[in-house]
């Protein structure tokens, strides 16, 4: 079940984790923290560095949300607005053990919702080209794959555009 709070969605889902999930807007002083997020959830050369990850988080047409369990942040998302109402989920992390318990799923849940307030026109994303996972907690989510880039990774690994209409 899904309420909204004054301060951001809450889930009250049963799971094997205690406590409601929070998301949350960013606030500047979550940034060394999900610094470390996206360093242990992607690996390097891939992870973006401290001013990265802080660029596009500053930058004045994105969004960033924070998931929060029990006070303690344990994924995020950056959506960053395009022209012509178009989304761009620059990247979705979430701590290891905490994957598998909705956590990902609800920060979706909220950046989709917001765009669709937002009247966005589609989301889009990029995920690896062997990372079935994901591709498959995206499609369940509606979104298709529409292009597949060669190289698209500073290893050269390849990736696939996923995209939702909204």
């Amino acid at each position: 079940m899904k309420k909204l709070h004054a301060r951001g969605v809450v889930l009250n889902r049963a799971s094997k984790f205690a406590g409601p999930l929070e998301i949350l807007p960013f606030h500047a002083s979550d940034l060394e923290t999900l610094y470390a997020i996206d360093q242990e959830c992607f690996p390097s050369g891939i992870s973006y560095s401290r001013n990265e990850l802080a660029r596009f988080i500053r930058h004045r047409q994105a969004k960033t949300w924070v998931a929060r369990r029990e006070n303690k942040i344990i994924g995020f998302l950056i959506l960053e607005c395009e022209p012509q109402k178009v989304g761009h989920i620059v990247t979705i992390d979430v701590i290891e053990s905490w994957r598998g318990a909705g956590v990902g799923t609800a920060l979706m849940t909220t950046i989709e919702a917001w765009a669709e307030r937002q009247s966005l026109r589609l989301i889009y994303l990029e995920t690896a080209d062997d990372n079935r996972t994901a591709q498959i907690f995206y499609t369940a989510r509606g979104y298709v794959k529409v292009e597949e880039i060669d190289h698209y990774y500073p290893n050269g690994q390849a990736a696939w555009v996923m995209v939702k209409w909204l």
